[in-house]
């Protein structure tokens, strides 16, 4: 998979004097990727600044867990993760740790079916402004504080939730 060329887009991607793209985004939807192992060697690969990261997609492939690596992607702000088959609502919390991540999206997965998905996500990932297209409002947010307590999901300090 490295020794292939990134599809081109719409607009030319500027390179560095050692060919790797001067970009903060990285799509590997579409591939059957199972897991993110290696997933730390193919950014470095293409990515002139891989820890600036910022927009990653992994969409449609066929991920069944939220791998940790995706944690060391401290600058990550855009995250999808729609159309796989991740399985498990609790290894949404892994994702509290990225400080910037504000957008994430989750449908078209196993956990999409939980009738307390939209709320496990809203209060696991304090930050996040949009889940699956989908603004969190205020309101949201409340309620998700709300169920948190009643359902003794307070593994997480509440800090500045708004």
């Amino acid at each position: 998979a490295l020794t292939e060329e990134p599809s081109k887009g719409q607009r030319p991607l500027k390179r560095t004097h050692e060919n790797k793209h001067e970009s903060r985004s990285i799509r590997l939807n579409n591939n059957i990727i199972t897991d993110l192992t290696g997933l730390h060697t193919v950014i470095t690969h293409f990515l002139a600044e891989p820890l600036q990261l910022a927009w990653l997609d992994l969409s449609f492939n066929d991920i069944t867990h939220i791998d940790p690596v995706l944690c060391e992607l401290g600058e990550l702000r855009v995250l999808y993760l729609h159309g796989n088959c991740i399985s498990n609502l609790s290894e949404v919390d892994r994702l509290a740790k990225l400080p910037f991540l504000h957008t994430i999206t989750l449908h078209g997965n196993v956990i999409e079916g939980d009738k307390d998905y939209r709320r496990r996500v809203i209060f696991a990932l304090a930050k996040v402004k949009a889940v699956d297209f989908s603004a969190v409002t205020p309101q949201e947010r409340r309620m998700a504080n709300i169920w948190s307590h009643h359902n003794g999901c307070c593994k997480f300090k509440i800090k500045n939730r708004q």
